[in-house]
């Protein structure tokens, strides 16, 4: 079987240490030849400055594809046009489009801007209207935090979908039972978009364990069990967080799934190591 496609997240650094390390990060992965390198949003739009500055340096310093993520909260509909149309003037083809965390994370309570796109369908729809962008959407397989039910985030998939979003990237997970249900519900609802499972290699499971509370996702208590006993012993950790990470992949690229989306948290090491052990091996 041939290597899988794959693309990695970064986020804005807020220092200049933070910056470094996310240009060693850029300079580690690129050379595997990712399909694109996508750049978050913070909360409430606040880091949007620095996600221009990140993209437009990814567009002078490399030849990666590079994929700004664009958000409606704490926004008008002006400030994201424009926004937008200097993305696509810089030459950026793709984006990632979220209706956004307000302030606070998915706990908070989301208020749509006055005179804003209110949500992400309402931003794929206006976004396309300006140019013919390949828009790349949010996808819960274990249900958005703040979604209704489980159907009720499903159709709004749909209109996301209906809206001209072709491709949706999945919160993370562990549980590829969780994943595949979820692709077969999306098939049987005949929505049709291409599903990319995002994978979050573990760097540390108790900041994993907030950060899958907040964001709703299980962890399976095979997963616990592994880290069991490595708080201080980050090589084990590493090296268990590996195992996890290209286990996980390997069980989906079986189940046909071809393309993956590798939270990075802006640390190369993990990524790659899982990348290589996929045979993903791009240039030197």
């Amino acid at each position: 079987m041939s290597a899988p496609s794959v693309s990695f997240e970064f986020f804005p650094p807020k220092t200049a240490e933070a910056e470094a390390s996310l240009w060693r990060s850029v300079e580690r992965l690129a050379p595997l030849s990712p399909a694109f390198v996508s750049v978050t949003y913070g909360a409430d739009g606040s880091t949007r400055e620095r996600t221009h500055k990140v993209i437009e340096r990814i567009l002078a310093e490399t030849t990666l594809e590079a994929v700004p993520h664009l958000t409606c909260v704490g926004a008008s509909k002006d400030e994201v046009n424009v926004l937008a149309d200097s993305y696509w003037h810089l030459g950026i083809r793709h984006l990632v489009a979220l209706r956004g965390d307000a302030e606070g994370g998915s706990d908070a309570n989301y208020v749509p801007h006055d005179n804003g796109y209110a949500y992400a369908s309402d931003l794929v729809e206006g976004l396309l209207a300006r140019h013919p962008f390949e828009l790349i959407v949010a996808a819960y397989p274990e249900t958005h935090p703040q979604a209704l039910s489980a159907e009720a985030d499903l159709e709004n998939l749909r209109r996301k979908v209906d809206a001209g979003a072709r491709r949706a990237i999945t919160q993370f997970f562990f549980d590829n039972a969780v994943f595949l249900k979820f692709r077969d519900r999306v098939a049987a609802a005949g929505i049709d978009v291409e599903l990319i499972p995002g994978i979050l290699p573990v760097t540390n499971y108790k900041t994993l364990a907030r950060f899958a509370d907040q964001c709703g996702t299980s962890l399976p208590q095979s997963l616990t069990d592994l880290f069991v006993g490595l708080d201080d012993d980050p090589t084990t950790r590493q090296q268990i967080a590996a195992h996890v990470a290209v286990s996980q992949a390997e069980t989906l690229g079986r189940e046909g799934v071809r393309n993956f989306h590798f939270y990075t948290l802006n640390r190369a090491d993990l990524s790659y190591t899982v990348c290589h052990a996929l045979g993903v091996r791009g240039t030197k």
